[in-house]
């Protein structure tokens, strides 16, 4: 079984913030199969507590309301809840995936800001990466691409952590090598 996260953080499109002071708004997490098949599903908004305030181009691309950003636990509330999930399904040799290494940096930097422990506690793998050496492509590509390539349709709100996850999990048979590609690039 892998657990597949993907997170949601607040953005602007001006510099005013830099990727380093972005704060997790929305957690969206699947257990899968290694054939892609989701057995659970976990999704939480996280309310900010340094820009408590989305920017407009933050709600316009994530479709995300300030007001369930402002009802939403802070991270370290909803790292409690995504540490009982990630162990609901956890085996010895369960790890955890996201498309890209920005969800385990994020997820590190904000356990670090708020003095939390890792609510993960698995070993993280990229899965872009692994779809990508996997299919042979020769470079990595976003997960809208990789849905495109595999012939997967796209399901839900792409930028919405819970879809992402849920479509994510749908390209691990090609980013574990069970699946080949129609086409390469």
């Amino acid at each position: 079984m892998i657990l597949i996260v993907d997170l949601e953080a607040t953005c602007a499109d001006d510099g005013s913030i830099p990727p380093e002071s972005m704060e997790i708004i929305e957690i969206g997490a699947c257990w899968a199969t290694c054939d892609g098949v989701v057995v659970d599903r976990f999704q939480a908004f996280v309310r900010p507590l340094v820009r408590p305030t989305l920017t407009k181009f933050c709600v316009d691309l994530l479709g995300i309301e300030q007001s369930s950003i402002d009802q939403a636990e802070p991270f370290s509330t909803v790292a409690l809840d995504l540490q009982r999930f990630a162990l609901r399904h956890g085996t010895p040799t369960s790890y955890w995936g996201s498309w890209g290494a920005y969800d385990r940096k994020q997820i590190e930097r904000e356990c670090q800001r708020q003095a939390v422990p890792d609510p993960i506690g698995m070993d993280h793998q990229n899965i872009k990466r692994l779809f990508a050496k996997a299919q042979r492509i020769g470079k990595e590509v976003g997960m809208v691409k990789g849905c495109e390539l595999a012939g997967v349709s796209l399901e839900g709100v792409h930028h919405r952590a819970l879809d992402d996850a849920l479509n994510i999990a749908k390209l691990l048979p090609w980013a574990l090598g069970q699946r080949e590609l129609p086409c390469r690039l």
